[in-house]
């Protein structure tokens, strides 16, 4: 009698699915960790457009200037510090105190850019006033292979383009 021979091992067309299964699943994770650099400058500018946003209310609430600048690889906001004059009541801004940079602020602190190398255009400190109207205003944000704008509408509103 003849006995049945039985293979363990797998078919060609077998290995074959299982490698292009496997070949589809690594391109799809590879895509998806490497991340766009656009993606990257467009979410710099999203949080850029809220937090001169909550600048924007402070300024309202309070009343004193907030700067907006860029430093290094990033940027801060900094106001004036208020102060109690001995011959006033109103408390005033000093010129001779350390300016508030917000650096114990939840919002406002200082932060670094995630995209590399971000150049804004204009580059000038922007100034946040009380002022409930004001002009429009564009500045755009630059990286080596991309640009993202954001805007000011004339209520004061940040909004990225």
């Amino acid at each position: 009698m003849k006995q049945a021979i039985h293979s363990a091992g797998f078919s060609l067309i077998e290995v074959m699915v299982v490698l292009v299964i496997i070949g589809i699943a690594s391109a799809a994770i590879s895509l998806s960790v490497m991340p766009n650099p656009a993606d990257t400058l467009r979410l710099d500018a999203r949080e850029l457009a809220l937090r001169l946003n909550a600048a924007q209310q402070a300024v309202r609430v309070d009343g004193r200037v907030i700067v907006w600048q860029t430093v290094g690889n990033g940027y801060r906001f900094s106001r004036g510090v208020w102060v109690n004059r001995p011959d006033s009541v109103v408390p005033q801004v000093s010129t001779r105190e350390a300016l508030d940079t917000f650096s114990h602020d939840e919002v406002l602190h200082p932060a670094s850019w995630r995209a590399a190398a971000v150049t804004v255009v204009p580059g000038k400190p922007l100034l946040l006033t009380a002022e409930w109207v004001g002009e429009p205003l564009r500045l755009e944000l630059r990286s080596a292979t991309a640009t993202v704008t954001l805007e000011r509408d004339a209520s004061g509103a940040f909004r990225v383009l």
